[in-house]
């Protein structure tokens, strides 16, 4: 039986449903469109306009709504978060992105949901480091074989996460962080180290911060085959509103094996 006091996906869930959350992510899907690292990768290593692209963790449709309008005119994308959907919806019919599907699905099921094709995607997102956002190391490897299975053989996965081992201030921030959880004086809301649960101006904010020895292993684990990653700003150097909007945080391209 879980621990009522933990946070679970439905506590990920109700606070991307809430309000300030769903305000906040939508003025970015308005205002700020692909940011110029993503806009680079994206037609790097997704060129073919005609692909079906799979995009989780949607939310208000910023990546999907600025795709359709670069020429991408194949695109699925998903949320688990009904608000975020309905305004992803609003969002494409506002930028006439006729053809986008949204819907309302979780990546920890998608293996299992029906209304998205298997071996079909040519490539996939999971932009803003929405794997983070998803509680448990299990249920992250869960969402990562089920975006394998929709994806055809050779596809691409583009993903973001933080990463605790990326300057001298974190590392030195996981130091302190690791000597509290080795006391048992750790959020005892957090199920594993890397765990962060946020509260600012937007809501709040559950978000799980691996290194980059787990991501490896995760894929590996996943069915998927490390190629490449680097920090955001090794990429491109982003606009303020960017900046302000997002951390720095690593890229990662996988493929399919």
């Amino acid at each position: 039986m879980s621990d009522p006091d933990k946070i679970t996906g439905d506590t990920v869930k109700a606070d991307f449903n809430a309000i300030e959350a769903v305000i906040h992510y939508t003025r970015a899907a308005h205002d700020l469109g692909l940011w110029e690292s993503e806009r680079l990768l994206l037609e790097r290593h997704f060129a073919d306009r005609d692909g079906p692209l799979l995009e989780a963790g949607c939310g208000a449709g910023r990546v999907a709504v600025a795709l359709h309008r670069l020429g991408y005119r194949a695109i699925t994308a998903f949320d688990f978060a009904p608000e975020m959907v309905d305004q992803a919806r609003s969002l494409a019919r506002e930028r006439e992105a006729a053809g986008i599907a949204f819907l309302e699905a979780d990546a920890v099921g998608l293996a299992e949901n029906p209304a998205i094709p298997a071996d079909h995607f040519s490539g996939a997102l999971f932009l803003f480091n929405g794997l983070g956002q998803i509680p448990g190391r299990d249920r992250r490897r869960r969402a990562l074989t089920g975006i394998r299975e929709k994806c055809r053989a050779e596809a691409r996965l583009l993903f973001t996460t933080h990463d605790r081992d990326a300057n001298p201030v974190e590392r030195a921030q996981w130091k302190r962080e690791a000597a509290l959880w080795a006391r048992g004086e750790c959020d005892r809301r957090l199920a594993e180290f890397g765990d962060r649960y946020f509260v600012h101006e937007h809501g709040r904010t559950f978000m799980h911060l691996p290194d980059q020895a787990e991501v490896r292993a995760d894929l590996a684990a996943t069915g998927w085959i490390h190629e490449w990653d680097a920090m955001r700003d090794e990429i491109a150097r982003e606009r303020r509103a960017v900046r302000d909007f997002s951390d720095n945080c690593r890229f990662w391209l996988a493929k399919k094996s």
